[in-house]
């Protein structure tokens, strides 16, 4: 570690003192993805899975100057909670931390704070992405270009199917980061099992995805992978379905911008989908959390 303000949970300082394996987990599924209190209880069923495949969790959030890696059932609680959490990325996780702020991390600012507490496997729904029309407005996510440069091994079920996945799958080969399919030739899309778009990588064993991730750092390649991770074909909606509420829900909250664009589109595609969509992205993330384990044991 460094000299970074990281307060360690004793779950994860035990687990750390003795060699055991590590899954970070984020925060801001917990305070921007779910409603109360389906955010809390999935954040409860994530970490039992990541225990029960042999990992001990560690999810991330930023409270009262510290980054902690690692929250106790209180902690968890208190952040589902709470109400006007910021939600930290790269750019603003130091200021958040400056000011003593309570901050839910994203993709990109768990990927920092995993590797600053020398954790490597990192579990998600699905991570964020070029999003449609970013040719006009530049509005592509953060954690694109943290994957290209932390040495994380990052398990989502792709990338959110609200955006534009053509262009993340672009951008991602531009950046030179590993895109692999877990057991799967094609993309996965989040809520689907499929994209239509072929994966560049396919592996289908978590021992192949960790020798990876240590042939990386042997080589002194910067940046992780993306471990694209199908969620399970009794839970999806597919893409048939899905795909005219993603463009009705893109087409009704066009006036939204910045952060809060990912957040209004998944609380409208709930709506539309009468919940569907909630109970399909609670599967996806603990079958994440499964892989991970399994990876984070295999590098362990």
């Amino acid at each position: 570690m460094t000299g970074a303000p990281l307060t360690l949970s004793p779950e994860v300082a035990r687990a750390r003192a003795a060699g055991q394996p590590i899954v970070a987990l984020e925060s801001t599924i917990i305070t921007h993805g779910m409603p109360w209190p389906q955010n809390l209880e999935t954040a409860r069923l994530v970490e039992a899975e990541v225990r029960a495949a042999g990992a001990v969790p560690a999810t991330i959030a930023v409270m009262g100057g510290t980054i902690h890696i690692g929250l106790d059932d209180d902690g968890l609680e208190a952040l589902a909670r709470a109400r006007d959490v910021a939600k930290l990325s790269r750019a603003d996780l130091a200021a958040g931390l400056a000011q003593g702020i309570t901050g839910a991390t994203t993709v990109a600012a768990t990927m920092i704070c995993a590797h600053l507490a020398g954790i490597s496997v990192f579990a998600t729904g699905g991570i964020g992405g070029v999003h449609r029309g970013a040719e006009s407005s530049f509005d592509i996510s953060a954690d694109l270009h943290e994957l290209a440069q932390t040495p994380v091994t990052v398990v989502a079920a792709g990338a959110k199917a609200i955006l534009d996945l053509p262009k993340t799958l672009e951008v991602l080969e531009t950046l030179g980061v590993p895109v692999i399919g877990y057991g799967t030739d094609d993309f996965p899309a989040f809520w689907s099992r499929a994209s239509g778009l072929r994966v560049p990588l396919r592996m289908d064993s978590p021992a192949r995805i960790a020798a990876a991730h240590r042939m990386r750092a042997r080589l002194g390649l910067a940046g992780g992978q993306l471990v694209a991770n199908p969620i399970p074909e009794a839970d999806e909606i597919p893409r048939t379905e899905i795909a005219p509420i993603v463009e009705q829900a893109l087409a009704e909250t066009a006036h939204i911008a910045a952060k809060a664009v990912t957040p209004a589109l998944l609380a409208h595609i709930y709506e539309l989908t009468g919940g569907r969509s909630l109970t399909a992205n609670i599967a996806l993330v603990k079958n994440n959390a499964r892989l991970a384990a399994a990876i984070a044991a295999e590098l362990a």
